[in-house]
Formats: C-alpha cells, structure tokens, sequence
C-alpha cells in the first residue's frame, strides 16, 4: 500500500473517474498501432515445440518498506512442479524474476528486462510503481496476470488482467465491515500517492452502511515509530458515543511498527478495535506478536481469499511440500504468495488452452481477451476477461472479480467473520 513520497503536505482528493478513462483510452489507442507493438515485436513469442515458455515474476525484497519475497520464491517452486511432471503440453516453464526494490526505476528496468528477455507474460507480482512498468509492457505487448493490485492503474491498463480487486476492493470491503462494528473510525495511512487514495476506498465502504468517513491521518511510510499518529487516531476513534471507535492502519509491513506504538499508548484510552486489510496482516504477523495474547486479538480484517487453513488451499500446499520445503520465504497464509498461485493457474490455463500452437504474448492475450473462462478451485469466482465480463466501475475498468472475505482474529487465528464472497463491485462504482 505504498508509493513514492510525496512533497507536498496536503492534496485534495480529486474525482478518477475522468483519469482512468483516459488512461484506459490512451493504452488502447497505443495497443491500436503496429508501430508500438502489443505483441508482434519480432522474437517476442515462447515459439513452438519443445523450446520453454518463459514469463517472470517480480517483487521488492530487502527493502525498509513492502517486500514480498515469496511472491518470486513461489513462482520458482511453481515451474519446478510443472517441470518435475511433464511440462505444460510437454513444455518446460522457465520463470525469470526481478527485484523492483520498491523504486520506479527499477521497476521500468524490470519491465524492460522483461522485453528484452522476450518474456510472454509478467505473472503473479507485486510493484507499487505502475506507471513506470506499465508503460514498457504496453510497448511490447506483454500481458500482466495477477498483479498485487496495489495501484489503481493495474485496473485501466488493457494489457492487465487482475485476479482480484486489488487495494480498492479491500478498503471499500473493510469500510463496510467497521460500518456494521464501528463508531468513530480513524485511518492511518502511507504519506505517499498511492496512499492518497485510501480514505476515499474506505469512505465509500462507510458511506454503503450510512457511517461517517474516516479521520484521514498520513504518516511516513518508513517510519519507525508512530507515537504521535496512534495519540491521534485513538483520540478520535474514542470521541464518539456511537459506540466503541476503530482504528486502521493500512501501511504494509510498517503496520507492525505501528502497532508496537498502538500496544503501549492504548492503555491510556477506552478499548478500541483495529481494522485492516490482508496485506498489512497475515498469520505469522499474528503469531509472532503473541497470538491472542497480542495486540490484533479482536481485529477485523478484509481479505480476498478464503482464510488460510481453508482446504482450498491444499494443492498450493502440496506443491510447497514438494519443490519448496524449508524455503522461509514461501508462507502459505501470505497474500502475495496467494496471489501468485492463483496468478500461475491462470497461466497455466492458457497455456493448455493454446496446446501445440504458438505461444507469444499476443497470443495469449487474444486467448484472454476472447473469453478464456478460468476456475481456481473456489479461491475466486471464475475468472474471465471478455469485455462483456468486465464489471464496470468507472474507476476500475479492467475489474472482474470485486469479492472479498469478512476475517476477524479469534484466539490468535484468523478466522471467518461472514460465510463466502461479499461483492463490492457497487461500493467501488460510487467510490470517488
């Protein structure tokens, strides 16, 4: 959930609606054109036969802000699997991965690693710099499947094919989740551009349930104390008589930072709740800060997938056992780790769809665009990419799978709050 600082202190939340239209209008134009290329760049394609298929997967890791070290580790395991049973239509699957560092220039150098590697995808990443790889995958064609969805470009791009709803999903879904739980309701949040469109995702998921919005509060995303940030937010979360206040922070792995601040100026005020999004949470944040005994006991968290001792899970499991065992950086209850399993089953999907034809990636977007229909085994609804399955939030143009999960942490576990998926595909349509 964070971006590049910002040096400005305050900015207006302008509407995006106008942004993402012309965003999407722009990649459209430019996959319009021969000269750009969308794909038939000469020796852009996996070829044919017996030579490997080769994509990438791409993640910051030892940075002092987000990582997301399985996200590559697990995309390594995944091609040993499919190569250790036969290929995909006999065809080996070679992953290539790239450090983004959380920084825009590495990011476009990863894009551009990808086009000069002749990559026919980017598959199950994370990188909050959108607008510097996006930009090099339009040029050359080359399809992103399964991002994070941590910035809202990935849902405008033409050549993006999301698996989930992303950041907007999830604020929207936890603003309906405090709705029904919450009296005053306090934000804290990356001083970052991609931070500046939380409060309005939050907003709306408060606005659905008639709850006043949020106390919007920034903070540094790197920072390594948060004192003056919890005061605040624990002021306002207790000055209602509505009920008992939450507070949410959404600030990716410093969010464990945050709450060491929360754990000691807390017992100064009335109980509140805690409010997040998987992402800034997983299990083994839980474990490691004392379980039940620790400070997100009683959190409500909105996530994308069942949780994680589902046994929908147990074929992403099994292939972590076989080809990953003892790999710390792969953890199965990860969102990003998730994400990429669920990315790679696509992949895989298209690639027996195509059989022994060409394999570009032209020729997998065509096989997406044309209304490739992708089961995950219940993870997610089934998932296509057909114009006419496009939702159509105005924001978020390339949206097809707005659901998220209600999860509360009981005795330490997270652990279902409401049965199935909760759509917010209406939420996101009056976000902003």
């Amino acid at each position: 959930m964070t971006g590049r600082r910002r040096t400005r202190t305050t900015t207006p939340l302008s509407p995006r609606p106008r942004k993402a239209k012309l965003l999407y209008a722009s990649a459209l134009v430019a996959c319009a054109s021969v000269a750009v290329g969308c794909g038939v760049i000469p020796g852009a394609t996996g070829g044919s036969g017996d030579d490997p298929v080769r994509v990438m997967t791409w993640a910051p890791e030892k940075t002092n802000a987000t990582n997301k070290p399985g996200m590559p580790a697990l995309a390594k395991a995944y091609a040993r699997w499919v190569n250790a049973h036969g290929g995909i239509n006999g065809r080996k699957l070679e992953v290539l991965t790239c450090n983004d560092q959380n920084d825009s220039v590495a990011a476009a150098h990863c894009a551009e690693r990808a086009a000069d590697e002749k990559v026919v995808a980017v598959v199950g990443s994370y990188s909050q710099h959108s607008r510097s790889f996006l930009a090099p995958l339009e040029s050359a064609g080359i399809p992103y499947i399964g991002g994070f969805g941590v910035t809202d470009d990935e849902f405008t791009s033409p050549i993006s094919y999301p698996i989930n709803g992303g950041q907007p999903a999830l604020l929207a879904g936890l603003g309906e989740q405090l709705g029904k739980n919450c009296g005053p309701v306090s934000l804290i949040r990356p001083d970052t551009i991609a931070g500046d469109e939380l409060p309005v995702l939050l907003d709306a998921g408060l606005k659905a349930l008639g709850h006043p919005q949020a106390a919007d509060q920034r903070a540094a995303e790197d920072a390594t104390e948060y004192s003056q940030p919890t005061k605040q937010a624990l002021q306002h979360a207790t000055s209602g008589s509505t009920g008992r206040g939450c507070v949410v922070p959404a600030l990716g792995d410093r969010t464990n930072t945050f709450m060491d601040s929360f754990r000691r100026d807390s017992a100064d005020y009335p109980k509140v709740h805690t409010g997040t999004v998987i992402g800034s949470i997983d299990q083994s944040l839980i474990d490691a800060t004392g379980g039940k005994s620790g400070p997100y006991e009683g959190s409500y968290v909105t996530g994308w997938y069942p949780t994680a001792d589902d046994a929908r899970w147990n074929a992403m499991r099994g292939v972590i056992k076989e080809q990953a065992f003892g790999d710390n950086r792969i953890d199965p209850a990860d969102a990003g780790v998730q994400t990429t399993w669920i990315a790679y089953t696509v992949l895989k999907k298209v690639l027996e769809s195509l059989g022994a034809g060409e394999i570009s990636s032209l020729t997998i977007r065509r096989e997406l665009d044309n209304g490739l229909k992708v089961t995950t085994g219940g993870l997610t609804p089934t998932l296509s990419w057909r114009f006419e399955d496009l939702i159509g939030a105005g924001d978020f143009p390339r949206l097809v799978n707005a659901d998220v999960t209600f999860q509360v942490i009981r005795d330490g576990q997270l652990t279902t709050q409401r049965d199935g998926f909760i759509n917010m595909a209406k939420t996101l349509a009056n976000a902003g």
